[in-house]
């Protein structure tokens, strides 16, 4: 157990976090900041993406569903923990990592649309499997990850969040763990079962409603308490560099801490790096990978920027850090300390929908892997793993999972790692990609479409500054090939 711990904390401290930031950083300068040069235009694409293209799934609607799985317990627990572990600090490292992750994102969902394929029922798969598979021709590393996304996703943080939702019930409800837990497994199949189009008609309900209801009740604690917001910027960006804060905690904490903290658990919450979201957005029926990879970007700025900001606000601006306590605990602190007893119950309910589109979004990875790894002889081991996930999830709403937690940052580390390696290898395809779509736009094209019969691997891409883009390029047909 110590071994996992030390492996974990070293791959984190000294790899994870430095190489998300360094990838981002690159891909941010070799594409000229589109995350802020395009900030406006990312929130418009919204308004045309409502609905799919030829009558498939909306890139609005496969937005929500992926955003369901960013907005998880991560974004209320994991920022507690942040703050509990590296103090206000973190939450700058986070700023970072969502600034930088916004970039990541929009390339690992550009890939994944590029790099799509048909099942035999006419649904888009994609995501990393499939971008390694064929853009980097590897198919070894190709089912890795996806074994990795199946136990470390599909099971694992998916037991994670049915823990974290039966322990909401029994923070507000005296009643015994298991059965919230067996609800929530029901609740979820009944999703899940009726495919990628339920998931994202559910998401599509929830995770607006969800959204606004919880900014609205921090954006209240945040109004009655507006005279401390100069002290909560200064303690968060003289923590961040010097470690110290003029916001108190029961312990010291170190810049370092700050960094990991911020960065893993900044990560956590927007999925940023770990490719997961990448195959929610290859589902989407749109014009261009470039209006979903705005999406995605969008997604990343309000899992992190906008939920994450706004859980840690409630805890530094009620002074709930100084109570020593961590986790949900502190997070019920900072709300009861405005709202009492109301306080908690907004946080029950803010942890059960958080939990509740993550689990969705989380048994969609691990079907969705299962399905590139099985092809069209998926049938009977996506039945298997239904089975099997139903008495995992309903034992994990009733024990203690730190080994998961444990096992899961490992995944996690294990995951981001080498979908970060393959981005990098493979960020001339985004780069073309995205030149396209801007020479179509300043054509005074405002809707570029993008052909997706096309190989882009069989495209000379040696000048990549200058590509000859020919729809009419003679290569193999990619999506219509039934998976």
């Amino acid at each position: 157990m110590e071994i996992i711990y030390n492996i974990t904390d070293w791959l984190w401290g000294n790899v994870i976090g430095y190489a998300l930031l360094g990838v981002g950083l690159y891909f941010t300068i070799k594409l000229g900041f589109p995350q802020i040069k395009h900030f406006i235009r990312a929130f418009s694409t919204m308004k045309k993406s409502l609905k799919g293209d030829e009558g498939g799934l909306s890139g609005f609607g496969t937005l929500m569903a992926a955003l369901g799985g960013q907005l998880g317990t991560g974004s209320l627990v994991g920022v507690s923990s942040a703050l509990f572990i590296g103090g206000p600090g973190a939450i700058f490292w986070m700023w970072m990592t969502a600034l930088f992750g916004m970039i990541v994102s929009f390339s690992e969902t550009v890939l994944g649309q590029a790099f799509r394929v048909k099942d035999k029922d006419g649904n888009y798969e994609g995501g990393p499997a499939y971008y390694i598979e064929k853009g980097l021709r590897n198919k070894p590393l190709a089912i890795l990850i996806s074994l990795l996304y199946v136990f470390g996703i599909g099971i694992a943080i998916a037991s994670i969040q049915t823990n974290s939702i039966a322990n909401a019930f029994t923070g507000v409800v005296n009643i015994n763990p298991i059965i919230p837990g067996i609800f929530v497994v029901i609740m979820a199949f009944l999703v899940i079962i009726g495919g990628m189009k339920r998931l994202v008609n559910v998401s599509t309900f929830i995770v607006p409603f969800m959204v606004f209801v919880y900014f609205s009740v921090v954006l209240y604690i945040v109004i009655i308490n507006i005279t401390y917001i100069p002290t909560i910027f200064s303690a968060i960006f003289e923590s961040a560099f010097t470690g110290k804060s003029a916001v108190g905690g029961v312990v010291g904490w170190t810049v370092a801490e700050a960094f990991r903290s911020g960065v893993a658990r900044g990560m956590f919450s927007n999925d940023a790096g770990n490719g997961s979201a990448a195959m929610m957005h290859a589902s989407a029926d749109v014009k261009h990978p470039v209006d979903q990879g705005f999406l995605a970007m969008i997604g990343t700025f309000i899992t992190t920027i906008i939920i994450c900001t706004a859980t840690a606000m409630a805890i530094l601006m009620t002074g709930s850090l100084e109570s020593g306590q961590d986790g949900i605990l502190l997070l019920q602190t900072a709300f009861g300390s405005v709202l009492g007893n109301l306080g908690s119950w907004i946080v029950f309910f803010a942890m059960f929908l958080f939990g509740f589109t993550t689990l969705l979004a989380d048994m969609r990875y691990g079907e969705s892997n299962l399905t590139y790894i099985f092809k069209d002889k998926k049938k009977y081991p996506i039945l298997s793993y239904r089975v099997v996930l139903a008495v995992i999830l309903v034992i994990a709403s009733v024990v203690e999972l730190n080994v998961i937690w444990a096992a899961v940052d490992l995944i996690i580390g294990m995951i981001v790692f080498i979908n970060v390696i393959s981005l990098l290898l493979l960020f001339k395809y985004v780069r073309y990609i995205y030149q396209h779509y801007f020479r179509e736009v300043e054509k005074g094209n405002d809707n570029p479409r993008w052909n997706y019969d096309l190989d882009i691997t069989k495209i000379d891409l040696s000048n990549v500054d200058e590509p000859q883009y020919n729809e009419s390029t003679d290569v193999e047909t990619k999506n219509k090939k039934v998976v």
